[in-house]
């Protein structure tokens, strides 16, 4: 059996967390059908920049000036339309935690609607994640009964929920090597390991996969991929 695995550590108030969430999400289908698994993992980004010394694009001049220019491009290339809120950056432990909550009580599929959700939310409708009532909201829109809105914000309190975003955040800085969101730690189909960081580096991923691809299109099974051959 295949070992092939992307695990991708991302966290909502990174936009380009969510370009490889919308990207890895359209491709799992043909991932799958290559034997390989996708797992989105919650992290505190605020705690890797501290714990590796990163700094933000926004705390740096040059990176700022650049960001506004790549981030056009990257919400074209992956088909997104959005514009930074006043509020960020954020502190977005309230969410996170509550992402890793989701992710140890419920399906995938619901897992990953409440990501979808929050990332909406912050980016789109620029709502506030750290604060509660926003955060109310955003659940409500991605679970039905009023029990799982109240069970997943209560979980953000709970001293196992908020060890594990601390452990998942120091195991992806500390033994991974992650200095930011999103980080991609990605098995072969030996079970051997890698790191690629960004949401641009998809086609450095199919190759070490040995998955066909043309770009950072990734083909389907029995595709002839002339085009890849020549790059």
């Amino acid at each position: 059996m295949s070992k092939k695995k992307i695990e991708c550590y991302i966290d909502c108030v990174s936009p380009y967390s969510y370009f490889a969430f919308v990207f890895l999400k359209q491709n799992r289908s043909l991932l799958e059908s290559y034997g390989c698994t996708v797992e989105f993992i919650p992290v505190f980004l605020g705690g890797i920049n501290v714990g590796t010394g990163n700094k933000p694009p926004g705390t740096v001049p040059a990176k700022s000036r650049y960001s506004r220019y790549d981030m056009k491009r990257a919400q074209a290339f992956f088909g997104l339309s959005f514009t930074t809120p006043s509020f960020f950056p954020i502190l977005s432990l309230l969410p996170q935690r509550c992402l890793v909550y989701a992710k140890a009580n419920y399906p995938r599929e619901a897992y990953e609607n409440l990501w979808r959700k929050c990332f909406e939310a912050m980016w789109e409708q620029h709502l506030d994640l750290s604060v509660p009532e926003n955060m109310h909201k955003t659940i409500d829109l991605a679970f039905d009964g009023p029990k799982d809105v109240q069970a997943i914000l209560a979980s953000a309190k709970d001293p196992a929920i908020k060890q594990q975003l601390s452990t998942n955040t120091e195991h992806a800085f500390q033994e991974l090597g992650a200095f930011g969101c999103p980080w991609h730690w990605v098995y072969d189909e030996k079970g051997k390991a890698e790191p690629f960081f960004g949401s641009d580096r998809y086609h450095y991923i199919w190759d070490w996969l040995a998955l066909p691809h043309c770009g950072m299109k990734l083909l389907v099974p029995g595709a002839v991929n002339s085009a890849a051959s020549r790059l």
